[in-house]
């Protein structure tokens, strides 16, 4: 079975990075989907067939911001690549890349608290969109959902950073924002939980055994973008 490049070093680890990431997303998406869902109305909030469209809104509005700047980041490849030449501009793409995930990694089992600074970064940018969404609270229509998610979707958080990062190395500005729209894809299950998955998600959240096994397993991933040839689905056309 013959597995493209891409999905082996690109798509299936962004995916698995947004999966272990809900561990955070919980403690930040978390309370804004409390803010959306509160804002509105009782008769749509008290059943799910009209509460989740309102969800799916604000996520797809959510997704899609991860997926523009996994397109934006895709030019990053050409800045570097330029000055350095090919090989060497895709090794230093890499090897940050690697870097950024095992900052997760770690922050995520606990063992690196401070890698929560990197997201100080794009302070300034939310500063100057974040009003824009608190005035589209309380939600009261279907695009306000969606634009609020658009908005959310810039909030400084270092794994989607990480995951930014891993999107630079695939050099090519389309991969990049599919490699993007993966990570949002794994990070779904948590955030659209709405009460049915969301205790059980808390409660890996504060187990520390667990924690630290996605924090490792982020690690073994940032090996991976590393050193490519380790990757174990990795398999070329004879």
């Amino acid at each position: 079975m013959v597995i493209h490049e891409a999905f082996n070093t690109s798509y299936l680890v962004a995916l698995i990075m947004g999966l272990f990431s809900s561990l955070h997303c919980l403690g930040m998406c978390g309370s804004i989907i409390g803010a959306l869902t509160l804002g509105l109305r009782k008769d749509i909030r008290a059943h799910t067939s009209t509460l989740v469209p309102y969800v799916f809104s604000y996520n797809f509005g959510r997704v899609l911001s991860y997926t523009t700047a996994g397109l934006l980041v895709g030019f990053l490849h050409k800045a570097v690549t330029v000055p350095f030449g090919q090989e060497t501009g895709y090794r230093i793409l890499q090897i940050g890349s690697a870097l950024f995930m095992a900052g997760a990694g770690l922050y995520i089992a606990g063992w690196f608290p401070r890698f929560a600074y990197i997201e100080r970064v794009g302070a300034g940018f939310w500063k100057f969109i974040e009003p824009v969404g608190r005035r589209l609270i309380p939600i009261h229509t279907l695009p306000s959902a969606f634009f609020f998610g658009v908005i959310w979707g810039w909030l400084p958080c270092g794994l989607v950073y990480a995951a930014l990062a891993l999107s630079a190395t695939t050099g090519d500005i389309q991969r990049s924002a599919l490699t993007m729209l993966a990570f949002g894809i794994g990070t779904l299950p948590a955030v659209m939980s709405v009460g049915i998955m969301t205790s059980l998600m808390s409660r890996l959240s504060q187990n520390r055994r667990f924690r630290q096994f996605a924090g490792v397993f982020m690690i073994m991933l940032a090996i991976f973008a590393a050193f490519p040839q380790l990757y174990p689905l990795r398999m070329q056309s004879m």
